[in-house]
């Protein structure tokens, strides 16, 4: 069975932060085709010049909100296959559950990569984020993004690094189920802010969470990821006046 996102869904769900490009400009993330130049490339790339609401960013300041409830987690066993679209590697899930956002629920569709981490700590980088990407029943965006810090081998993820396309453009069923909810830490409290997609078309509208605590992967399974994709991450963008909460 074939789980490839669509084109016609591309810029809203595989290029939720990374994917498929957007439009007929090809783009990259070193010299004149890197994230610098963008929203040069191509009209329909404007937005990752012009928008006010960009992401990554790098979290600094927060403000806890009781009104930040926790995360509705309701993940599944689902079939996946694991696709090198030639910007990243990116699991896509058949039917992998999904999330609520107070009232909001959003379908998991896919999870991919990004070497060093998109977001930021205070100024600090990570190895390695995976963003799992969500969409409601109205076509908007939710994304979880869980941080990796390099340590012990990752289970979870273990048959996904064994399973990776060497080539662009390609990808193969993974064997059995794969469950999200192994991909969580523990602790599961969050960074939230307003966003918009980390590759062009950086669409705006997009909601961010990013757990606190970060998840390790062995320093074999991320060489394995670097092998394919050395740099893959956009730089963090301004803020423009926007808040992030922090769950309590």
């Amino acid at each position: 069975m074939k789980l490839r996102t669509p084109l016609l869904g591309a810029a809203l769900l595989a290029a939720s932060c990374s994917s498929f490009a957007a439009g007929p400009a090809h783009w990259g993330y070193e010299g004149h085709e890197g994230a610098d130049h963008w929203g040069k490339l191509d009209p329909s790339f404007k937005t990752c010049k012009t928008g006010k609401e960009q992401s990554p960013i790098n979290i600094t300041s927060t403000k806890k909100s009781a009104d930040l409830k926790p995360i509705g987690f309701a993940y599944s066993p689902s079939a996946a296959e694991v696709v090198n679209n030639g910007h990243t590697i990116q699991v896509n899930l058949a039917n992998g559950g999904s999330i609520k956002l107070g009232q909001d629920e959003f379908k998991l569709l896919q999870f991919h990569f990004h070497t060093p981490s998109e977001e930021q700590i205070d100024g600090k980088s990570f190895p390695l984020v995976a963003h799992l990407v969500h969409k409601s029943t109205d076509g908007k965006l939710a994304v979880v993004a869980v941080l990796f810090t390099l340590g012990k081998e990752n289970a979870a993820l273990k048959n996904v690094f064994g399973t990776m396309p060497a080539q662009g453009g390609t990808s193969k069923p993974l064997a059995g189920n794969f469950n999200a909810a192994d991909l969580l830490p523990q602790d599961q409290a969050y960074y939230a802010f307003k966003g918009s997609l980390t590759t062009p078309p950086c669409s705006e509208g997009v909601r961010w969470q990013v757990l606190k605590q970060t998840q390790e992967i062995s320093v074999e399974q991320f060489a394995a990821f670097k092998g394919l994709y050395p740099l893959n991450a956009r730089p963090v963008q301004p803020l423009h006046g926007r808040k992030v909460q922090s769950s309590n």
